[in-house]
């Protein structure tokens, strides 16, 4: 996980690297609900880019798929959206739409960066994301959960994260 407010400077490095070493770049929406097995790279402990695209090339590997995901007024539109949906009461509504106001001073920012590549049936991912949106993300999973027949599913606002 990324502790930046935002990871546009992340994107630029990675552009620039993958570019250098001559790897294909696959502009892609994200892979992590892909059906193949994922092993996700330790971002926590090991949260360079370099090492991961360097074990692509040890095996030989060109083509990277990118995806950078930018927070935009469609987050909040939607969460306010599914709020007025809600089976939340008013004073319930009114806390939930503060937090989603609060949260839109990020909008037009990189909240998230993935990069990954196939390898013998398996699916190797590197993402990282800011803190705000995993906290963006924890509020959509509760606004969820008060959610009638949860018609749109989990990719409602995009998912970054696999729901395992």
């Amino acid at each position: 996980m990324s502790l930046q407010p935002n990871l546009n400077s992340l994107t630029e490095e990675v552009q620039h690297y993958l570019e250098t070493e001559h790897f294909i770049v696959f502009r892609c929406l994200t892979r992590a609900g892909d059906e193949a097995p994922i092993v996700y790279w330790d971002t926590e402990r090991h949260p360079e880019f370099k090492p991961f695209l360097d074990c692509a090339l040890q095996l030989g590997i060109r083509l990277i798929h990118l995806h950078v995901r930018e927070f935009t007024s469609m987050h909040r539109e939607e969460a306010l959206d599914q709020l007025g949906e809600s089976a939340l009461d008013r004073n319930q509504q009114r806390e939930m739409k503060r937090r989603i106001e609060e949260l839109t001073i990020y909008e037009g920012l990189t909240c998230a960066v993935e990069m990954s590549f196939d390898f013998e049936g398996r699916l190797y991912i590197y993402q990282v994301h800011t803190e705000w949106y995993e906290e963006w993300q924890d509020l959509c999973d509760e606004l969820e959960d008060f959610m009638g027949d949860g018609e749109d599913g989990p990719d409602k606002y995009g998912g970054y994260f696999s729901n395992n």
